[in-house]
């Protein structure tokens, strides 16, 4: 049974897409710890990202860091954190998480409430900020 970011990479599933290249997405977390919290993805549907091949998983890190650097340009933030977690869902993703401090990456924290057109404005945000050549 393909995993839920699998049928987003599909399209089956909607979602708020910040960037894409051959290998990888990039979209926003619907249950956000920080605004313009976002999930890269590989599209190749593996558990663990450390059983990634070497293309898939310098795929998913080049956009981590495009994804970051759009977050800096665009979200309120003194760092941004990456975690690697797939306890969730098995299929490996990185959250990339604009923080203002180490608390903010918190997974125990509440979660931010946000709706659709909320989110779909930090991702149009953040894409306008992808340097489309990094990728």
């Amino acid at each position: 049974m393909a995993s839920i970011f699998s049928r987003i990479i599909a399209g089956e599933i909607p979602c708020h897409r910040v960037a894409e290249t051959d290998r990888a997405i990039a979209f926003l977390d619907i249950r956000p710890l920080t605004e313009g919290h976002t999930l890269v993805v590989p599209k190749a549907e593996v558990d663990s990202i450390f059983d990634l091949d070497s293309e898939d998983y310098q795929a998913v890190f080049d956009l981590v860091r495009a994804v970051a650097e759009a977050q800096k340009a665009v979200v309120p933030c003194t760092r941004i954190g990456l975690t690697v977690l797939g306890f969730e869902v098995p299929h490996a993703h990185v959250h990339v998480v604009p923080l203002r401090s180490e608390a903010d990456l918190n997974f125990a924290n509440p979660k931010l409430q946000l709706d659709s057109l909320e989110l779909e404005g930090i991702a149009r945000r953040l894409r306008e900020a992808i340097l489309v050549e990094s990728l």
